[in-house]
């Protein structure tokens, strides 16, 4: 099912791990409050396995998703011949991952870099002799990941009927402790020792004197430029089949990265180094025709940066909370919130709109009443929902803590504070609450957004 920009939607922010399960096992609930409330595009994170501190944005595998999304796996049945075929259709990322995995486990769920010579550099016959003494626990990987994607099959022709599109996200970069760099270190810049030599990050701004080192290791743009993209193209076409439209975070990664040397502590001391997005994207196109991708361009955007953007005619994002100021031509404002662009009231890593407003000094608060056209008595969150959805934004979307009115207890995300982030759910309650579909539907309505059948 390929998405139509043309058409004015209105959608709703939500993982699935902050449905009240914490699983699938209330999506089928949630689409058809979806479909009550009007809402047709519901955009999620990342769907991989997080890491110990729950990041969606840093996973184990590129490809993988994570198995807490299922309450339960169901037994292992010889009998289904769909997964012999899973197997086979996924065996470029799949193998690897059941024996990282496994291997994992087995090493006390150290990183691949710190395990055994054999182990860290994948030696043919060791390799062998686990694969076949663990058999089983690897093909109970390969199970528990043919579950999860049956679930999701199952759930995506149910979005189909009631005409809910799926919204993906695509971290830019990959963990460096994952499947993806353990089975082909080739592809990333590290050393001898299967340590990075450059790691990502963004230099100082107004937010961070010293910017922020995420850590990942950078690419070796040289390396995937000879073997054609395979692995990017692999990697898409994966998230094509989960999803209708998929985010790519970081998009100005795909112009130049912030190169940190590994030693450095901070990401003070780094510069800007171009990369081949421009082939990567040509190559994409000419394997996925229509590219149904938007980027990531918050944040100061270089002009290389939009070229690149528009030469491929990716939507971008505005955010509403970064309105307030006094420049007349900030992107965000709604005046200048362009129909080619998914605009929020907020993304995962802002406050809620609630918690944000609360939190602003009186002079700003007038600002945004004045910008809003609020009257006295008026709800600030109704008023950033209903300005948000009358831009000319063809996509507009709001994280389901706004929908709720909920504050900064509710926020999903605060970067830069390592701890307590990703864990935010509904209460099981929450989505029965008397007239909130009716409120939801008048405000898409009102806006003259595509209402679901």
């Amino acid at each position: 099912m390929s998405y139509d920009f043309s058409q004015r939607r209105a959608g709703v922010l939500l993982h699935p791990t902050s449905l009240p399960s914490g699983t699938l096992d209330d999506a089928g609930a949630w689409l058809d409050f979806m479909a009550a409330s009007g809402l047709s595009v519901w955009q999620m994170l990342p769907l991989g396995v997080p890491q110990a501190d729950l990041s969606p944005y840093q996973c184990l595998s590129a490809f993988a998703t994570n198995p807490v999304l299922l309450e339960e796996i169901p037994p292992y049945q010889e009998s289904d011949a769909g997964f012999a075929e899973f197997c086979t259709e996924e065996g470029h990322w799949l193998e690897d991952y059941a024996l990282f995995v496994v291997i994992k486990e087995q090493q006390q769920h150290q990183a691949w870099y710190q395990w055994p010579e054999a182990y860290r550099w994948r030696d043919e016959e060791t390799l062998k002799r686990f694969s076949r003494e663990h058999a089983e626990a690897l093909r109970d990987i390969r199970w528990q990941q043919y579950q999860l994607h049956r679930r999701w099959q199952e759930l995506r022709a149910r979005a189909k009927t009631l005409d809910i599109r799926l919204f993906g996200d695509m971290p830019i970069f990959i963990a460096h402790d994952s499947a993806d760099v353990w089975a082909c270190p080739r592809r990333f810049l590290l050393d001898g020792e299967g340590q990075p030599s450059w790691v990502a990050g963004v230099p100082p701004d107004y937010f961070s004197e010293t910017g922020q080192r995420w850590g990942n290791p950078h690419y070796d743009w040289d390396y995937h430029q000879q073997e054609g993209f395979q692995w990017w193209l692999a990697r898409m076409r994966h998230h094509f089949r989960w999803f209708d439209l998929v985010r790519i975070d970081h998009f100005r990664g795909l112009q130049a990265v912030w190169m940190i040397p590994a030693h450095e502590q901070t990401a003070a001391n780094g510069h800007w180094q171009e990369v081949p997005g421009d082939a990567l994207l040509a190559t994409l196109q000419k394997g996925i025709d229509p590219l149904p991708l938007v980027a990531e361009d918050l944040g100061i955007i270089t002009p290389e940066v939009k070229a690149l953007k528009n030469k491929y005619h990716l939507p971008g994002m505005a955010v509403l909370q970064f309105a307030f100021d006094a420049f007349e031509d900030n992107p965000h404002k709604p005046v200048n919130i362009t129909p080619d662009c998914v605009a929020y009231t907020g993304t995962h890593d802002n406050d809620t709109t609630l918690g944000w407003y609360r939190s602003l000094d009186e002079p700003t608060r007038q600002l945004v009443q004045d910008m809003l056209h609020m009257q006295p008595g008026d709800d600030p969150v109704d008023a950033m929902i209903a300005t948000l959805f009358q831009t000319r934004a063809n996509l507009a979307i709001v994280p389901m803590q706004d929908f709720l009115k909920l504050g900064s207890e509710a926020r999903m995300n605060t970067p830069g504070v390592p701890n307590g982030n990703w864990r935010w759910r509904l209460s099981a309650d929450s989505l029965s609450a008397p007239d909130l579909s009716t409120h939801i539907l008048e405000q898409v309505i009102n806006s003259k957004r595509k209402v679901t059948p």
